[in-house]
């Protein structure tokens, strides 16, 4: 019997593609860098701080994109357009 489990196992989205700034997550996906701050200090969004920033990546935003219905995010947390 062997003792290891060949289901795959999750993919951590930070590792996929590059690091990004908070700012530049928030000018991709349309949240203000405050709320992405907040987020990541929260664990909402997957991120990780280097020196005096928080970074994440493409790929961490778009899952906590996915797993929110964005009108379900307050308009004042939203980005203005």
């Amino acid at each position: 019997m062997a003792d290891h489990d060949d289901t795959p196992q999750p993919v951590d989205p930070l590792t996929v593609g590059e690091l990004i700034t908070l700012q530049q997550a928030a000018e991709y996906c349309g949240l203000t860098k405050d709320t992405l701050h907040n987020y990541a200090k929260r664990g909402r969004i997957k991120a990780k701080k280097i020196g005096l920033y928080w970074v994440t990546t493409k790929a961490a935003v778009d899952e906590y994109i996915s797993s929110r219905d964005i009108e379900s995010i307050p308009k004042n947390l939203r980005k203005l357009t």
